[in-house]
Parts: C-alpha cells; structure tokens; sequence
C-alpha cells in the first residue's frame, strides 16, 4: 500500500500509525523522509439499519499515548463530526450486491460531536495532550446555544405527481446521470406487453424502488442483498401501467465499486422478458427544484399515493441550533426554510435531522416534509440533542 499510496520524496501518512511496526514499513519504503499518523480514527461512520458506531474510548487513548510518547505527528480523522446535509451522503459496497448507505448525521462519534459540542473523548485527548506539551491549552468555548422546538402540525400539501415535469423517451431505462441529474428520484412508466403480471426484476435498482401497477403500490425493492425480485399480480385492466420510482441514496465513495449511476442501470424484466418503452420523469428535488417548481392542484387520485409533501410552521422568537424529530415518519426528506437538511428513515438508527440555527429566523418558519409512504401529516418536535 505504501509503495501504491507515496510519492517518491513526499512524507509518508500511515493508516493509521499506532505502532513501531507501522513506522519501520514508512522507514523500509524511503528513511529520508518524515512519516505520520494521517488518520488516526476516534469514531467511525453508521450506515442505515446498523446500531450506532461507538468505538472505545481505550482504544483511542492507547494509540494517542504511543503517538505522543514517542514525538510522532498525528491526524484525528474525524475530530469534528458533521452533517450530511441534502443529498450529500456517500455509500460503502464491498461486492456487487452490497450496498450501505451512510446516515445524514455524520457524528461519527468524534471528539466535538455533530452540532460541535465536547464530548468525553475531547477530554480525555484535551487531558492526555496537556502532559505532553510545555505550553498552557486554551479553555474550551462557550457552548453552541441550541433550542427546542414544541411539536409542528403538519398537514398534507401535495403529491410528487402533482408536478406537470415533461417525460422523456427511451427504448431502456436510462440511469439519472445520462439526463444530467444525480440525485433526487426517477420515474420510468411503460405499458405492459404481453406478460402483465408475475416476476418483475430490476437489474439493477440504484438504491430504492417503489413498484406501481395503475397507480397502486405494490411493494420495495431496496438495492442492498441482491433481491431485486417482487410478485406482480394480475390485473383486470387490458393495458397495465407500470411505474417504478427510484430514490438514489448516496454514491459509493470508497474502493472498487465508485462507478455508481442512480435509477435502472441496464433493465426490467417480466417473467424474464425485457420490458420495453419507457417514459422517464426526473425529480431533482434539490433547494431550487423546491424554491421554483410548482405543482398542479392535487387531485383525488394523486393525494391517495404514495410519495406526499406535507406542510407546516413555526414561529421563534430566538434562534439556536436544533434536531427536528422525524420518527413519526417512514422514509423521506426534510426541508427547512428551504433547506434540505437530508434524509430520514425508520430502518434507523437515526430518527433526529440536525438544523443549523444559521437556517432559521426569528418569526415564522417553514419545514416541508417528503414521505414515501405516509398518507397524512404528522407533528414534528425540534430538540437540543441528536439521540443515540
């Protein structure tokens, strides 16, 4: 890996370096030249539907007092958790059919936690650090204000269909990226030819599918596992309507797999015929998708299917950071004054969206919410602290 990752000449970053091994390989690949810890890890990531990554504490320690025993630099990564902000989180896959998305929070369990607040590992490195330099450590500021947020009611808006957003044609499906977006949703419709029920496959959903026949949901098709397979039933219409709506959750950011288009990236199959014709319907759902692109009246059709905005306010008469609480929703997105503060998603372990205070105003306040699956608004509460 040395021998791959260094350029000749250049210091040397270990991954991380925590031990006289790790350095006699920096001194084995070029003793000319200083070498570091470039990453030594105090946390770790979380993807959806794992619990939530708490590396120990000694583990940590004991690295560190190596490092600063023997006069060796070192790089915390990450020091100051963060955020994931709109569509910004990034997926690991270590096979063809793996797939973990990261969480919207990235904590990342870190010294200064998400919203920037110590937590026990920052003093404990603030302490061990102290015994190992000649010069006084400033105290730590004051705390970031945060504030709470009394329960939102939120009443239904609109639908996804309710945008009039122009289709457009392909023989086969085309992933998000070939239309110049790569984020948000997709829709691919076609009419059904020959068979019109049984085994429907996706090759390959990237990353999260709801099936539609004639407008009624059918069933999920997740990415991750490889089983990309749901039972279409039969249907008494003589022309059925199928319709597939993809959310892209995160591009691979890491290792083999980083070539990662959003939507179908080759086909659809029925009973292992390939479906035909498709009409495809792009979604950004970024800020100015928000901001600028107004939908139609709902209709009593629309506001009956899945994939619903729900609506509500707020009034503040100070500002601070806060977590709005979304677990009383499935799976969606959330906006604040405008803002995409990112995804949210029962599977867990995360229910809480952190809001920066720069987002919010004194007097009214907006928050729109996007769910997959819920039908009708329900409250939504802001507090000081992202729950583990």
């Amino acid at each position: 890996m040395l021998e791959a990752g260094n350029i000749t000449g250049a210091a040397i970053g270990l991954d991380s370096g925590g031990s006289d091994g790790d350095f006699a390989e920096a001194s084995k690949r070029n003793s000319e030249v200083p070498s570091f810890s470039s990453e030594t890890y105090p946390g770790w990531l979380t993807h959806w539907g794992e619990k939530w990554a708490r590396p120990d504490t000694n583990d940590l320690k004991k690295e560190m007092i190596y490092l600063l025993k023997n006069k060796k630099s070192v790089n915390l990564y990450v020091f100051h958790g963060g955020t994931n902000f709109g569509f910004t989180a990034g997926a690991n896959a270590f096979s063809p059919t793996q797939y973990q998305p990261d969480l919207t929070s990235y904590d990342y369990d870190a010294p200064l936690n998400e919203q920037g607040v110590p937590t026990a590992k920052y003093y404990m490195l603030r302490n061990l650090i102290k015994q190992y330099v000649d010069y006084a450590i400033p105290e730590p500021p004051a705390l970031v204000k945060a504030i709470e947020i009394p329960a939102i009611p939120m009443t239904k808006s609109h639908s996804l269909w309710d945008y009039a957003i122009p289709s457009k044609y392909s023989p086969q499906p085309q992933p998000m990226e070939n239309y110049g977006q790569n984020q948000g949703l997709i829709s691919y419709k076609t009419t059904l030819i020959g068979h019109k029920s049984g085994k429907l496959k996706i090759w390959e959903p990237h990353d999260y599918a709801l099936i539609f026949l004639n407008g009624v949901f059918i069933d999920t098709i997740y990415r991750d596992g490889g089983k990309w397979e749901v039972n279409l039933p039969k249907t008494d219409v003589k022309d059925p309507v199928l319709e597939i709506l993809v959310e892209g959750m995160g591009h691979i950011n890491f290792a083999q797999f980083m070539i990662d288009r959003k939507g179908i990236t080759d086909r659809v199959t029925l009973n292992g015929m390939t479906l035909m014709n498709w009409q495809t319907t792009l979604y950004s759902l970024d800020d100015k998708f928000i901001a600028t692109t107004k939908p139609k009246p709902p209709t009593s059709e629309t506001s009956k299917k899945e994939a619903q905005f729900f609506k509500g306010s707020f009034s503040l008469t100070e500002t601070g950071d806060v977590f709005f609480d979304m677990s009383n929703y499935p799976k969606g997105i959330v906006y604040i004054n405008g803002h995409n503060l990112g995804r949210y998603w029962n599977k867990g372990p995360q229910t809480r969206l952190f809001c920066p205070a720069s987002w919010l105003k004194k007097g009214n306040n907006e928050i729109l919410v996007f769910d997959f699956f819920a039908k009708e608004g329900r409250s939504v509460a802001g507090f000081k602290k992202l729950e583990y």
